[in-house]
């Protein structure tokens, strides 16, 4: 805690180390965050590096007060939820020529554990709002207040739709883990 308001501060103040190190002690937590949302590794490492250049573009306007960790997921989360809905815009209207993209699959990039890809799976199962909340209560570690803030709906919807996606899952994997 203490180090992150010191990363903080220095990356306020323009040092460079500052953002590196940011990366090199969150890539893996970010990168699991990612890949909870897209099912994707390619488009996860594309996430969490957009967010990484967004954060050193705004280096000069950038005033955190709360946790970095939970400031990061939520940017990650963000555009991995812009990400999904480009993708879905891509599905109903496609291009003129015909070609359409091609997903790439979870083990490219990541070495990703038999146990990890059928959890990814059943997690691109549930519904867009209930995924987001499991997401961010458990691998994000964020409190339902939070994720409630992101999602804009009420705390006990949160709750609601953490139970539900919690049991959708256990009834998918149904004991495989």
């Amino acid at each position: 805690m203490i180090e992150d308001e010191l990363l903080k501060l220095r990356f306020k103040l323009g040092g460079e180390d500052a953002l590196r190190r940011m990366y090199e002690k969150y890539l893996d937590y970010l990168l699991g965050v990612a890949m909870a949302f897209l099912n994707d590794s390619h488009a996860a490492q594309d996430v969490v590096h957009d967010v990484f250049v967004s954060l050193a573009q705004s280096a000069d306007t950038f005033r955190l007060t709360g946790n970095l960790k939970h400031y990061l997921a939520t940017c990650v989360a963000n555009r991995a939820r812009d990400r999904l809905r480009a993708v879905k815009r891509r599905r109903e209207h496609p291009s003129p020529e015909g070609v359409k993209p091609q997903a790439e699959p979870p083990e490219n990039g990541l070495i990703c554990t038999e146990q990890a890809r059928r959890i990814y799976e059943a997690l691109a199962q549930l519904p867009e709002e209930q995924r987001e909340a499991v997401v961010l209560r458990v691998k994000a570690g964020m409190r339902f207040r939070q994720i409630a803030e992101i999602q804009n709906a009420s705390f006990v919807a949160v709750q609601a739709r953490y139970r539900r996606g919690i049991e959708k899952l256990r009834s998918i994997l149904n004991g495989r883990l």
